[in-house]
């Protein structure tokens, strides 16, 4: 380990910004470990596995996923980082987006063609429960709405561009606005006479916010005292919001309650994503310190080669190890109701085993993520038709 963390070292770049890749690979991890965490199965009495969360009974971990909810970290660096990539290639917008695009798609293709089958192998093959499979479907989609939003976040880059060179970090404050707007319509007094898909609107606005003052960063536009004003700005705001609006205190959805934060994203997201933002800017210099260590650095490199892996695969490791438990019947931690304080001690300790499923699996599924990988027409062809499938499927199922 010691000599491929000196390997790694060797072939770091000297410009290499170490903090901003620090950024993404923590945002990284964050989204396995909240889903491993906040995430259980209930055992039917056909041996069917279901969704549940512990925090249906546990509602004092809500600032737990306060924590693990970094998608606007994720979504500033990546904004950070696709300024710098377009500045380089702006007289080529289109093979520029392309690329960008591709990189996105492939490892997405992948997953979903090898679930689509897997899906009929595993119920004709070895028996699994239709509703077993309904509920994996449901698990491996839910991570890829991400991708599809950073694809036309992505798409929008010069745009924010020219909205960054315009209006520096305050090019993010309508994005901010618009979505107070819309959360006012749909929880304000005239709730009831709001149409139901209202709350699509803050889709758009609600994940750009944070990529666009990832532009403004990468541009210069963002100082250490506009930080300072993320920070604290966005903690009063959340801090507003939770204790005089009544905004749920779970930053991820929560079975049987009636409103939610992340899908779409509410205006408590975005003060959190504006907080987090803040304190990222300011920790920069001191997290691209900490990294010039090699032992430090090369995970970090070895997170962010493998980030698509990681999100696509995740919940994969995951249901490989409660799919075969399942046979077994109740298994603490693993499959059985999420609501005991034994279950939350008996899921930390399934955590290493997720991990080590994710990196098996991973050795493989890699390979859709290489740019290095070729493939004829013909497997393209047939990965994409599985790959459609699989999605009419599982949005179908939600």
């Amino acid at each position: 380990m010691t000599a491929l963390a000196e390997r790694i070292e060797a072939r770091t770049p000297a410009h290499r910004d170490r903090a901003v890749d620090g950024l993404r690979a923590l945002a990284l991890l964050a989204v396995p470990t909240g889903h491993w965490l906040l995430g259980g199965f209930t055992l039917s009495s056909d041996g069917a596995i279901h969704n549940a969360s512990p925090l249906s009974a546990f509602g004092g971990l809500a600032p737990v996923s306060w924590i693990l909810q970094m998608l606007g970290i994720f979504f500033l660096v990546g904004g950070y980082a696709s300024v710098l990539s377009y500045r380089r290639h702006e007289g080529s917008a289109g093979a520029w987006l392309k690329g960008r695009l591709v990189r996105l798609g492939r490892p997405v293709l992948g997953v979903t063609a090898v679930w689509a089958g897997l899906l009929p192998l595993l119920h004709h093959g070895f028996g699994v429960p239709g509703d077993t499979l309904r509920t994996a479907s449901t698990l491996v989609i839910q991570p890829l709405w991400f991708v599809g939003v950073y694809a036309v976040v992505t798409a929008l880059t010069p745009l924010c561009v020219r909205a960054a060179r315009r209006a520096g970090v305050w090019a993010a404050a309508p994005l901010l606005g618009s979505v107070a707007v819309v959360d006012f319509l749909r929880y304000g007094p005239y709730a009831d006479a709001m149409p139901s898909w209202l709350s699509a609107l803050n889709i758009l606005p609600g994940w750009l916010f944070a990529y666009q003052l990832g532009v403004s960063w990468g541009e210069g536009r963002v100082t250490r005292r506009h930080a300072r004003g993320l920070l604290l700005g966005g903690a009063a705001l959340f801090a507003a919001l939770l204790l005089a609006f009544g905004y749920p205190a779970s930053m991820v959805g929560v079975p049987g309650e009636a409103r939610t934060n992340s899908h779409p994203p509410s205006l408590l997201v975005l003060a959190l994503a504006a907080a987090q933002s803040g304190a990222a800017i300011l920790l920069r210099d001191r997290l691209g310190k900490l990294l010039r260590r090699p032992a430090l650095w090369a995970p970090v490199v070895v997170v962010n080669l493998s980030a698509m892996t990681i999100l696509c695969w995740h919940q994969t490791a995951m249901l490989a190890a409660a799919i075969p438990a399942s046979y077994r019947g109740e298994v603490p931690g693993l499959v059985g109701a999420p609501d005991s304080v034994g279950w939350i001690l008996a899921r930390l300790a399934w955590l290493p085993l997720f991990a080590g499923l994710l990196v098996l699996i991973g050795r493989f599924a890699r390979g859709f993520e290489s740019p290095r990988t070729r493939s004829g027409p013909v497997r393209r062809t047939a990965a994409g038709l599985l790959a459609v499938g699989f999605a009419v499927f599982a949005l179908g199922l939600a």
